[in-house]
């Protein structure tokens, strides 16, 4: 019994001076684990004399069970203040600044291309969509382009499958995004006001205003007695909205596949409010923007040609009329935001981009 008691005494007296959890555990395995000093002694008490054992046996597991009990409790309040240490050492003070993280923003081409869907959906147009990898025919013929045109070379146009059917006319990259006009009119009974905007693909070399993936946004309106002042009024608001203020806009014939008349767009510069003089702090001997011109080219536009509705069945109505624009969305861009080469606009330059934040 006096054993017992003395081994009791030294585990206890081991628990209450551990101060962590880790010296605690050390005191356990010292006197309570297998090798113990209490618990070889409960085992030698077969050892003892018949009137011995019983008492003996008693005694040694209340004193193993009130020490578990204790080491159980020792455990409990070293965790308490721990934990407390750790809660004290990870405060956090509230009132200090933040680290402010940079947050991303939409490049600039995207801010571009959703003002310009913005400003058509305010003017009553949809926007639709149609794929990247297109049938010659819907690049070309559908859009009154002849066999012979120079567009529909390979070295103007990146072919995918030139043994495609005979009735896909190839398979290419658009070149447009025209074709999705031809595609809405499969699909949609007349009156049609849509805008595609989307990539498109043509073998230029690259430089500072060309490259050989960029991006284009097509306009369509095909109505009842639609006439080609209808399409100035059109693009006057989209231009006034698009630059801000009253621009003037001007067009000059040119020549397009699927539109006739066809007519080049300019807007006069609202750099130099069409006067073509350098701006206040230039130093150059004309406008920077337009070049003295006063003029500046944004897209090409036209009436749709009838050879283009006769593509569409029920489209051959008599007073079915109707007009088409297209523009560069990086050209748009560069104009609005002066910038000098478009290939800035591509290699991801955080100095370029971060000029222009615009909100997710």
């Amino acid at each position: 019994m006096a054993d017992i008691q003395q081994l009791a005494d030294q585990a206890r007296s081991a628990i209450e001076a551990a101060t962590t959890a880790a010296e605690l555990e050390e005191a356990r395995v010292v006197h309570l684990g297998r090798s113990g000093p209490l618990v070889l002694l409960l085992r030698d008490i077969k050892s003892l004399p018949p009137e011995e054992r019983t008492q003996a046996g008693k005694d040694g597991n209340i004193a193993r069970r009130q020490l578990e009990a204790e080491l159980e409790a020792r455990q409990h309040e070293l965790e308490r203040a721990e934990l407390q240490v750790r809660l004290e050492q990870d405060r956090l003070d509230v009132t200090l600044p933040v680290r402010r993280m940079p947050s991303g923003t939409l490049h600039l081409l995207t801010q571009t291309r959703r003002l310009i869907e913005d400003i058509f959906i305010g003017l009553g147009y949809r926007v639709a969509d149609g794929p990247e990898v297109e049938s010659g025919w819907y690049n070309f013929t559908a859009l009154n382009t002849a066999p012979s045109h120079p567009a529909r070379s390979a070295g103007d146009t990146f072919y995918v499958d030139v043994d495609a059917p005979p009735e896909a006319e190839g398979v290419i990259l658009r070149t447009q995004t025209s074709p999705v006009q031809v595609r809405v009119m499969q699909k949609q009974a007349p009156p049609v006001y849509v805008v595609s905007p989307g990539k498109t693909y043509r073998r230029d070399e690259i430089d500072a205003t060309h490259s050989d993936m960029f991006h284009q946004l097509e306009g369509l309106a095909v109505d009842h007695g639609l006439t080609l002042g209808d399409l100035k009024g059109t693009l006057e608001a989209f231009c006034s909205e698009l630059f801000g203020g009253r621009l003037e806009i001007r067009l000059r014939t040119h020549f397009f596949p699927f539109t006739e008349p066809s007519v080049e767009v300019d807007v006069s510069c609202y750099l130099c409010d069409g006067t073509g003089k350098p701006a206040a702090g230039d130093d150059f001997s004309r406008c920077r923007l337009c070049r003295g011109e006063g003029w500046i080219e944004i897209m090409g536009a036209g009436m749709v040609d009838p050879n283009v509705f006769a593509m569409v069945p029920g489209y051959d109505a008599p007073d079915l009329t109707g007009f088409a624009f297209g523009m560069g969305i990086e050209r748009i861009a560069m104009l609005r935001h002066d910038v000098p080469d478009l290939r800035r606009l591509f290699e991801n330059d955080l100095r370029v981009l971060e000029q222009f934040p615009g909100r997710l």
